[in-house]
């Protein structure tokens, strides 16, 4: 089972050919093992997971595993729109040294993606893993939303370790926490909506953010568990912007952009996601400059 805290999630670095750069991943790791991260993520949204073929999928894996010390938790994205497809995934992923894995919701079928539907398919996930399963709900990515009636169901399964929550909808995080054991891991994936997840119950975040301010979402998880709520909030308010910048705004683009802009190089997304324009470019480097003479 994943425990509390902060972890993130990595993107995939592409070579100027296009195709995975393991190097580039194992350099980028080297900087955030040395950060006080809980664990960290491969193949998720930010990993670009849907871009990628099986093959590709297993060297970054096989390479984030390589580069992680032993004792943190390494949680692999083995979502396929088949229920098939992501068992198989799942049990490779085990096979290559992960510790859990986080399956995002089927969306090509998304009008037919009822409760009762994603239910089978999860219970079913989960039972065939060999793996703890973590939930995963995007609806702004895959259209559909896995409600707290589901949630509460699967909470019941017992490898199924918890949920992530990309939406930023706290209410929903509420519910999600109201309706499960206290085991059942309630992650926010939202860094503009962190404190406010925390302050409902929510376990810790998988968090863009993260990548790029490790320390300082750490610290604000820290703060807010510690009851000293006017010094999270503070922070909080403080890496709002840059977290808009890395969600909604621009996304994985945004995320690789800020992370070169830091000296850490992960390449360019995959087509056909574009890298960010020169206004991006100063929007992002500006949001940067703020956030480091605060810490300063």
């Amino acid at each position: 089972m994943p425990p509390p805290g902060v972890y993130a999630p990595i993107p995939t670095p592409f070579d100027d050919a296009g195709d995975v750069d393991r190097r580039r991943l194992r350099t980028a790791f080297a900087r955030w093992v040395r950060s006080p991260l809980t664990g960290f993520v491969v193949l998720g949204s930010n990993g670009e997971a849907a871009l990628l073929d099986d093959r590709e999928s297993d060297e970054v894996i096989t390479a984030a595993r390589e580069s992680i010390p032993v004792g943190r938790p390494l949680i692999v994205g083995t979502a396929r729109e088949s229920t098939r497809g992501t068992i198989a995934a799942s049990k490779r992923a085990e096979d290559l040294g992960a510790d859990a894995v986080i399956v995002r919701t089927p969306g090509f079928f998304k009008t037919q993606m009822s409760t009762d539907a994603l239910v089978t398919h999860y219970a079913a996930v989960a039972d065939a893993s060999p793996l703890p399963v973590v939930l995963y709900n995007f609806t702004a990515v895959t259209g559909v939303n896995l409600a707290p009636a589901a949630v509460a169901r699967l909470a019941a399964h017992p490898n199924i370790a918890g949920v992530k929550e990309s939406g930023g909808d706290v209410a929903q995080i509420a519910e999600f926490v109201s309706s499960a054991s206290p085991s059942f891991r309630v992650l926010a994936g939202s860094g503009t909506s962190f404190y406010a997840s925390l302050c409902v119950g929510a376990h810790g975040g998988i968090l863009a953010l993260a990548c790029v301010m490790p320390e300082a979402c750490v610290r604000l998880f820290e703060l807010t568990r510690a009851g000293r709520h006017d010094d999270a909030r503070r922070l909080q308010q403080q890496l709002a912007p840059l977290a808009r910048l890395l969600g909604a705004r621009y996304g994985v683009a945004g995320l690789k952009a800020a992370l070169q802009l830091l000296g850490c190089d992960v390449g360019q997304p995959r087509l056909p996601l574009t890298p960010v324009d020169a206004e991006g470019l100063s929007a992002l480097s500006a949001a940067l400059a703020i956030l480091q003479d605060t810490a300063a």
